[in-house]
């Protein structure tokens, strides 16, 4: 079951929020009244936009206001593999086998045992082939093509992700020593400095979350996923990940750099703008103020239209 299909299940109204964000479209002033239904639906209280505080509120903010169309480059899974090369090298990268404009394009007799499908636009269609001899075509089929059809800016309104040209990547299938699936290394980065680590582990079967402070000490907090019932281990290239997360994330108000440790080797995963949308809470919440009092929003440089002026 999809993770969008398990959400709505357990909220059933999401469902009517998203089809009112089909009508609410098409003006900032419309994206600001969406986003505070959503966000009273989601987290039970009312968004504060004019003087946000906490993590979840800031940013619904930089999803109306900072508007920098540089972002489209940096949330595009195939355009920001030129942005990573050019910043950190090409040896982050994992590997490209191909990309694709339609499904139907693509010549799995060309694709190796192992791969990796993705679309370019969205987040969560990721398809994972460890063994084309038993890979279902028509089912990875229908589930990109749906992917395909939908703008993931419509139902949240993150603004990276409107004006990204859908398109299929596929990438080297990774593992690690243990032959089993990777973690996530995701780093919070705040204006340009790496606060926090949320590791994810166990993601195709029971996804967990550990999060840390930068000097790794686990932080008694939980956000979309429960904690591992045991302490995730420092990866080795730790140290690397942080210091390749402050190049990425350089005059940057806020960003997530996520990466991977393969047998000690450091690969860059993607970057994203908007971690958990927003609309996810932490527990206990005064977690929310503390992540929040790290974004500095720069709500002095607003124009009329509430734009950031400096994006202008």
């Amino acid at each position: 079951m999809s993770e969008r299909l398990k959400r709505f299940r357990k909220e059933p109204g999401l469902y009517f929020i998203y089809a009112l964000g089909r009508i609410l479209y098409g003006s900032l002033w419309l994206d600001k009244i969406y986003l505070k239904i959503l966000f009273k639906h989601r987290m039970g209280k009312s968004l504060n936009l004019e003087n946000p505080k906490t993590y979840n509120e800031k940013i619904q903010w930089l999803k109306l206001y900072d508007r920098n169309p540089e972002y489209t480059l940096l949330a595009d899974k195939y355009e920001v593999r030129n942005y990573v090369a050019n910043t950190i090298g090409e040896e982050y990268i994992i590997p490209l086998l191909g990309v694709w404009d339609r499904f139907e394009d693509i010549d799995f007799n060309t694709l190796p045992n192992e791969f990796v499908l993705k679309c370019t636009h969205d987040s969560g269609s990721v398809i994972i082939c460890k063994d084309k001899n038993t890979f279902d075509v028509k089912e990875a089929g229908k589930k990109i093509k749906g992917c395909l059809k939908r703008n993931y800016f419509r139902n949240t309104r993150e603004w990276a992700y409107k004006n990204i040209k859908p398109r299929i990547i596929a990438e080297e299938y990774m593992a690690d020593e243990s032959g089993a699936e990777l973690k996530d290394y995701k780093f919070l980065c705040y204006h340009g400095q790496p606060k926090t680590v949320d590791i994810i582990s166990n993601r195709e079967s029971d996804p967990r979350s550990d999060i840390f402070d930068i000097n790794f000490k686990k932080l008694p907090v939980s956000n979309y996923y429960k904690n591992s019932e045991t302490r995730p281990h420092k990866p080795k290239g730790y140290e690397e990940m942080i210091e390749l997360s402050k190049k990425l994330s350089k005059d940057l108000i806020h960003v997530r750099c996520d990466f991977y440790d393969i047998n000690g080797k450091v690969y860059f995963g993607e970057i994203t703008f908007y971690q958990g949308s927003g609309l996810e809470k932490y527990v206990p919440y005064k977690y929310d103020i503390r992540f929040g009092n790290w974004i500095d929003l720069p709500l002095e440089r607003k124009n009329k239209k509430g734009q950031i002026l400096n994006n202008e």
